[in-house]
């Protein structure tokens, strides 16, 4: 993987994209792919995800980028990334009103940097993330009942403290980035960060016996 570019970087490379120079925008996309996985199976509801792969769902959000590049690079307000996440957010967005019609309104939502929503997080994904990977069957077995009460946990948890754990480990954004996406300062980002963290290491602790630290 190549290292992340730097902001003037990725402002000459945008600047070359909108010039039509398709290497230049192939970079430009290339370089969130992984990130943007991420954010996709982490939103695309598992009854969707048995029809959808998460690298169409993707490729849609880089066409609609490729058709409105020229439209962010004049008023470039937010980081690239973030207006990326937002188009291909949307992409799942659409695909969950098409392939689930009104059941579409049971998905979660939280507010996007656009005011527009997106599918919250999913706990199951979230949940399996933060415990790792065990292999041996009887492992196996305290993982999955681990699991469901990591899950059932963070279900309790405030949504927005639920959010910005999974925007900040999961998805791997700045508190900046973050606090964007929720539309918050960077003030509050941070302390609702700190305290949402702070549950989380209660919960992670009693779970595993007050060894915590692993995760």
């Amino acid at each position: 993987m190549s290292a992340t570019p730097t902001p003037s970087e990725t402002l000459l490379r945008i600047e070359k994209a909108t010039q039509g120079d398709p290497e230049a925008l192939g970079l430009l996309l290339g370089q969130y792919r992984d990130q943007l996985r991420r954010m996709v199976v982490l939103r695309l509801d598992p009854r969707v995800k048995g029809r959808v792969d998460a690298s169409d769902v993707i490729q849609e959000g880089y066409l609609d980028a490729m058709r409105r590049i020229g439209e962010y690079a004049k008023e470039p307000s937010t980081p690239f990334y973030i207006w990326l996440r937002f188009l291909v957010g949307q992409r799942i967005v659409d695909l969950h009103r098409a392939h689930l019609g009104a059941q579409a309104r049971e998905v979660g939502r939280e507010v996007s940097l656009h005011g527009n929503p997106m599918p919250e997080a999913s706990t199951h994904t979230f949940a399996t993330h933060l415990l790792g990977k065990l292999t041996s069957p009887s492992q196996a077995a305290i993982r999955a009942e681990r699991r469901s009460q990591l899950q059932n946990a963070l279900n309790s948890m405030d949504p927005i403290d639920r959010e910005i754990l999974v925007l900040r480990h999961y998805e791997q954004l700045t508190n900046g980035e973050s606090a964007m996406v929720l539309g918050l300062d960077k003030s509050a980002a941070s302390k609702r960060y700190t305290r949402a963290l702070e549950r989380l290491k209660e919960i992670l602790s009693t779970l595993n016996d007050g060894h915590s630290e692993e995760y």
